[in-house]
């Protein structure tokens, strides 16, 4: 039912935001799923955009656990394209989780951070002697965001490749103020905007070996303020490589 509800319902969103253009690219945030103190995650996430993300996460306490972010975006590889993209963003959280359901299937997480990045925007024409700027958009802004994750596992393995695997899916949620902090175009400084971006997005996980999964991700972000140039329209699909050791991991069999 979940699986069904992202596809048909939130992948067409995601897809209509997409076609939008925007000089904030949303990152894939940290989902680690703790469960005890001792835990550490780790995850990479890529497609075939450019989008690279990484999270690593260690849970310090029984609820209590610090993340760190990072996404690398350049969607300048071809050299005929009219606009060109490239985006930078760390950021770190700190934040509380807990089991929760009868059998605690279910892990609730809520982070709160803070980060910075900058973004490069081209946009560019063709002419005689190739592709040529026409505007050059620069900004350096931070950010603060406030996250809430909801993940569960499937009670029954999938069995897949001979072996009884198990399966994973989420929700993580996040209210992300992003605002400039210094904006030029053409060289030229110009007025800075803020945003406040809501950033649903989705993600399913299986095992592949114990502690390892392949996840799929994919959101979209909208903004409740009207911009000129900070304003929604970037979706996020990636695929990646989580990580989850340490601990004692209790999955309630």
């Amino acid at each position: 039912m979940y699986i069904r509800f992202v596809y048909i319902i939130i992948l067409p969103l995601a897809l209509f935001f997409a076609s939008c253009s925007s000089m904030y690219m949303p990152n894939v945030p940290a989902t680690p799923m703790f469960q005890g103190k001792g835990e550490v995650h780790a995850a990479a996430h890529a497609n075939i955009k450019g989008n690279l993300s990484g999270n690593v996460g260690v849970a310090v306490g029984n609820h209590i656990a610090i993340i760190a972010n990072g996404s690398y975006v350049d969607q300048g590889g071809n050299n005929n394209k009219n606009e060109l993209f490239k985006q930078h963003l760390i950021e770190g959280g700190l934040g509380y989780f807990t089991r929760i359901g009868k059998q605690k299937r279910q892990v609730l997480e809520i982070y709160a951070g803070y980060g910075i990045g900058s973004s490069t925007e081209v946009d560019r024409r063709a002419s005689t002697t190739g592709m040529m700027p026409v505007e050059t958009r620069v900004m350096d802004f931070d950010k603060i965001f406030v996250q809430v994750n909801y993940s569960s596992t499937r009670r029954q393995k999938l069995n897949l490749f001979g072996k009884p695997r198990e399966l994973n899916y989420g929700t993580a949620i996040r209210a992300s103020r992003v605002a400039m902090q210094d904006f030029t175009i053409n060289g030229l400084a110009s007025p800075t905007e803020e945003a406040l971006f809501i950033e649903p997005l989705f993600y399913t996980r299986m095992e592949l070996n114990r502690g390892f999964q392949i996840q799929y991700t994919n959101g979209f972000n909208f903004n409740v303020v009207d911009n000129t140039y900070l304003k929604a329209g970037n979706a996020v699909f990636t695929l990646g490589l989580t990580y989850n050791f340490g601990g004692k991991r209790n999955k309630g069999k």
